[in-house]
Parts: structure tokens; sequence; C-alpha cells
């Protein structure tokens, strides 16, 4: 029997903060978590709300504008912050954008979907001083992940950083090999992406953020340096397709 969501996430919240006690002394930042709510009901979403979390992700643009514009969540859950966390075609960056809410893209992966979200982003009416984003990086060279190498991520920060005045770059996000044992050492995805992040810092000399860490293995990358965890399953349980 699966235990209730309000259970879920006071466990996840005491995990995050015995993950946080187990970094490196020099790691003193406050972790964001994202809950992911991906396929998940309007009903679980605000009795996520109700516990306190403000911040939840989703994969597909369709999806997240049908929840952001749900009549129940604008009402119930004014607080919320939509975060988008799926691989972002350039033909739904208007449906995207016009989604209410909608707080951070972690998924930039080329110069092209920065342009184009810069582009629309600087034409909406009324909206927010600036958009927040994350480049994405393909950390494991696995070809059915999106995301920029490594070594093109340091372009696509100076392309976002000069040309893309719009857009507020926070850092960068990860999704990494799964079921990495950790018996074995620190997931490599997750040293990748602090390395990158130190690289970027200095050259850049800007303090950017890592969006790294998933149910499965969001405590490790806690203990890695990771500002922001994506949890669904742990949360909500499994999903129902």
């Amino acid at each position: 029997m699966d235990h209730p969501i309000e259970e879920n996430v006071q466990k996840v919240l005491n995990l995050i903060e015995e993950a946080k006690a187990r970094r490196s002394p020099t790691l003193t930042h406050d972790v964001e978590l994202v809950a992911v709510s991906k396929k998940q009901p309007i009903s679980s979403i605000i009795r996520a709300y109700e516990c306190g979390i403000r911040d939840f992700g989703e994969n597909y643009v369709a999806e997240l504008h049908e929840k952001a514009v749900n009549e129940e969540i604008v009402h119930k859950c004014p607080e919320i912050r939509w975060h988008f966390i799926g691989h972002l075609q350039s033909n739904k960056v208007s449906k995207l954008l016009a989604c209410p809410n909608l707080f951070r893209i972690h998924t930039i992966d080329s110069v092209k979907t920065a342009d184009f979200v810069q582009k629309h982003f600087a034409k909406m009416p009324n909206k927010p001083p600036c958009l927040s984003i994350m480049i994405q990086v393909n950390t494991s060279g696995e070809q059915t992940k999106s995301g920029v190498t490594p070594t093109e991520a340091l372009e696509l920060v100076e392309h976002v950083i000069k040309k893309c005045p719009d857009l507020k770059l926070d850092g960068l996000m990860t999704l990494g090999a799964l079921n990495h044992d950790v018996t074995k050492g620190p997931n490599p995805d997750f040293v990748t992406l602090q390395k990158l992040k130190d690289t970027i810092d200095a050259k850049f000399g800007e303090k950017n953020n890592l969006s790294m860490g998933t149910s499965g293995d969001f405590e490790h990358a806690i203990e890695l340096g990771s500002n922001c965890v994506r949890v669904g399953e742990k949360i909500f349980g499994p999903r129902k397709y």
C-alpha cells in the first residue's frame, strides 16, 4: 500500500536534511526540492502544495500548460512555481512561456533553443523582468539523452550571458546515468557537472547552481553539491499512465 503524500513529503524533506549534514563543510547552500508531477492528477499536486511544496516539475509542455491554467490549481495554489524539465522543442516555446507561474526552464540545450526562448519572451506583454533558465548538460554521453557536451556548455553559457539579455542563467542541469553504484565511488556524472560549474564560475565570475538528482539518487547528488533535486515517485508514488 502506498504511503500518503503528506508522509512521503516529510520523509523526503528529512532525507534532504540528512544528506546536507553529510556534505563537505564547504557546502552550505540550501537545497530546492522540485516535486516532479508528470502524469500525476491535480488532486495530488494540491495535496503536495498543502504540505508546503511550492516547486513542481513537468516534462511535457501540453501537460504543464493544462495544469498551470487549471482553475482548481490557480485558486488553491496561488504561489505555485512551475519548472519545465523535459526536452524543449522550438515549436512549443510560445505555449510554454504562456503558462502562468512558469518559474524556470531547466533544459536549454542549444543556441537555437536559447535564442527562440529569448525572442519569444522579449515579446511578451506584462512579463517578469527575466526568465530563469538552466543549461542541460549530457554528462553521461548517452545518445538517448538531450543536452550539450561539457565542452559545448561553455560556449552556450557565454552565448546566453552575452546574447540573451532577458534570460537569467541559474546554472547547470544533468540527468546522469541511472543506477550508479555509490559503493564504487561518487557518480561521475555529478562530479563532471560540479567541475564544469567551477570552471564556468571562474571564467564568468558568476555563482551557478546545480540541478541534479532524482528519486533514486537525490541524496547522493546533494552530498556532491546539488542545489536542486527533482523528486517524483518518492513523493507521489508510481505514475499513473
